[in-house]
């Protein structure tokens, strides 16, 4: 059985950070990966052709391995979900009057590109929304396999809502965009990394995630998985590294129209990252070592016991299985203002977020009974 793996962190024993919807901390040797990095680009001398070229190629197989992809090539290093977005509304093909189907309140990233699309082809952006009732996570789901028909071009949300926690049946309403012809769409940020996601079963067309959260890499690395309706589609940028046979520096001039294959071709400019690509390798290695379902059965035993008490003090916390046990929102009872509730917590060096009406509780390997007991306690006191 999986135990509390705070050793492997640098967070001081005072902190109580159950924050990692909104950043995790770094391991120990994803710090130590990138300080390795950075001495070796302290000395460019070192720095050889297979710097740019292999270590890239161990960080796409391992992400591919989290996400269950066989073929590794499918997988493309990005900055940013913003980046992933732009490369499927670069290449989406959609008539004037089609709809595109957003979950209600998503974050922008995964917003922000279908508002210009659908302007820029005068399409109709359906918005699906929270339906706030006792089976909120079940009826979520019936709405937006409602919202889908046959003028739909775009399914894009993601697997976790990223501020109150609804899990949506991705495998059902994959399902449904595949029967009237329309992409599906994932930005992945939210869970990959601490809850199982299977490409092979839900078969989305793009799956999009930043690295920072529960990747727990560094900044500005990104993953993007494309299925095989992007393989002749046009990259984001017109880099060196993402045209066929950039591999041989020496033959660089001699310029090429073809692209790299599958996914590579929407790779970043820079993708080698000397210091940023040896993290993600470190951070994705570890993920892999504890196993997803490992740190979803840790989080489980962990978090329960106390969302039971808030249960009975009047908090709404979804149960499973719509919701995960790494982001919980908490939505608290009419008279407790949450902005208020989320400062209290920050005197207590207590780290959460607050997302409109949810307190968000975002808890990881790191943390124990102590932080749910103090967080717990520091709710029930605060006027429930």
């Amino acid at each position: 059985m999986m135990t509390c793996q705070k050793h492997l962190f640098n967070l001081d024993e005072d902190i109580h950070y159950l924050n990692g919807s909104y950043m995790s901390p770094l391991l120990k040797s994803t710090v130590s990966a990138g300080m390795t990095g950075m001495l070796l680009k302290s000395s460019p001398n070192n720095v050889t052709m297979q710097h740019f070229l292999a270590d890239v190629e161990v960080l796409r197989g391992l992400f591919a391995r989290l996400i269950n992809v066989p073929v590794a090539e499918r997988v493309a290093i990005i900055p940013s979900v913003s980046y992933g977005m732009a490369v499927v509304a670069k290449n989406i093909k959609v008539n004037r009057g089609q709809n595109i189907v957003l979950a209600d309140a998503q974050f922008p990233s995964n917003v922000y590109p279908w508002c210009e699309l659908a302007k820029e082809k005068e399409m109709h952006i359906k918005t699906v929304a929270y339906p706030n009732t006792k089976t909120s996570g079940s009826d979520w789901t019936e709405n937006l396999l409602a919202a889908i028909d046959s003028d739909t071009a775009l399914v894009a949300l993601a697997h976790v809502h990223w501020a109150n926690g609804i899990k949506y049946d991705l495998e059902k309403i994959g399902a449904r965009a595949r029967e009237v012809g329309a992409l599906f769409v994932l930005d992945g940020t939210q869970c990959v990394g601490a809850l199982t996601m299977d490409v092979e079963k839900i078969k989305p067309d793009a799956l999009i995630c930043g690295g920072y959260k529960w990747l727990m890499g560094p900044y500005t690395l990104g993953y993007a998985y494309f299925n095989e309706r992007f393989d002749n589609a046009k990259p984001l940028e017109e880099n060196w590294i993402n045209r066929k046979g950039s591999e041989d520096f020496t033959q660089l001039v001699n310029y090429r129209d073809e692209y790299q294959p599958f996914a590579r071709r929407f790779d970043m400019g820079e993708r080698s990252n000397f210091i940023n690509v040896p993290m993600g390798i470190a951070a994705i290695t570890q993920i892999l070592e504890w196993g997803t379902e490992n740190i979803q059965t840790y989080l489980k035993n962990l978090t329960e016991p106390y969302l039971e008490k808030l249960r009975n003090a009047g908090c709404i916390i979804e149960k499973v299985p719509f919701t995960a046990h790494h982001l919980i929102g908490i939505g608290l009872p009419k008279n407790v203002n949450a902005v208020a509730l989320s400062e209290k917590l920050k005197e207590r060096k207590i780290f959460v977020s607050v997302r409109g009406e949810f307190v968000r509780l975002s808890p990881h390997v790191y943390n124990d009974d102590n932080d749910m007991a103090i967080f717990t306690e520091t709710v029930l006191g605060f006027g429930l």
